[in-house]
C-alpha cells in the first residue's frame, strides 16, 4: 500500500544525502557541456534501475526480525554519516562550456552509464535499501528515492551553480549528516526499545 508520509520522509532524507554527492556533480558537469534534456533522461533511467535494486535489497532485510533489522538500519545511518563528513570531493574544478549538440542516445547513454556506474552500492542506494527494510512499504520508499534522485540531479543540471554560489558545500554536508544521525537514532531506538 502507498503512504504519501513515507514517501515524503524517502524524499528529503534521500534528497539531503543526494546534494553533496558526486552524481550531482557529474550532473552539474554533464549539463553545461550536453542538451539538458537528453543528460536528463539518461541520469533518471540509471537512477531508476539503482532504486529498484536498492528496493529488492531492502525487501529481503524484511524477513530477518524486526529488532535486528533496526540495529542494522541504525548502524547503516551512522556509517553513512560517517562517510558523508569524511568524504573528501575528487572535483571541484567545474569549468563551464556552451552545450554540444549531439544525438540523444550518445549523450543520454554516457549520463545513464556515468550514473550506473558511479551509483553502486553508493550512500543513497544503501539508504534506500535501510528504508525500504524499515518501513516495509516498497512502493513509497522507491517513489520517495526516486523522486528524491531525479530531483537533484535536475538540479545539478539546471540550477547546480547558482546553489553551490548560494550554499556552501560544507554547510550541505553538515544537513546530510545530521539528518542521517537523526535516523540511526530512531532505527536504534526501536531496536532498543522492541
Amino acid at each position: 500500500m502507498f503512504s504519501l508520509t513515507v514517501a515524503a520522509i524517502v524524499f528529503g532524507v534521500i534528497f539531503v544525502a543526494e546534494l553533496p554527492d558526486k552524481t550531482a556533480l557529474a550532473s552539474l558537469m554533464l549539463g553545461t557541456r550536453f542538451r539538458a534534456s537528453h543528460v536528463f533522461c539518461g541520469i533518471a533511467a540509471a537512477f531508476a534501475v539503482h532504486v529498484v535494486i536498492a528496493i529488492a535489497a531492502g525487501s529481503l532485510l524484511t524477513l530477518l526480525p524486526h529488532r535486528w533489522v533496526q540495529g542494522v538500519v541504525g548502524l547503516l545511518f551512522l556509517a553513512g554519516a560517517a562517510m558523508i563528513l569524511w568524504h573528501k570531493d575528487e572535483d571541484d574544478d567545474e569549468s563551464v562550456n556552451a552545450p554540444r549538440e549531439q544525438g540523444f542516445w550518445r549523450v543520454a547513454g554516457s549520463g545513464f552509464m556515468l550514473i550506473l556506474v558511479a551509483e553502486f552500492g553508493d550512500l543513497t542506494q544503501i539508504m534506500t535499501a535501510n528504508l525500504a527494510a524499515r518501513y516495509g512499504s516498497p512502493l513509497s520508499v522507491g517513489v520517495g528515492a526516486v523522486l528524491a534522485l531525479w530531483a537533484v540531479a535536475g538540479i545539478g543540471i539546471v540550477g547546480g551553480r547558482a546553489l553551490m554560489r548560494r550554499v556552501p558545500l560544507s554547510l550541505i554536508t553538515k544537513v546530510a549528516a545530521a539528518v542521517m544521525v537523526v535516523m540511526a537514532g530512531f532505527s536504534l531506538y526501536e531496536a532498543i526499545a522492541g
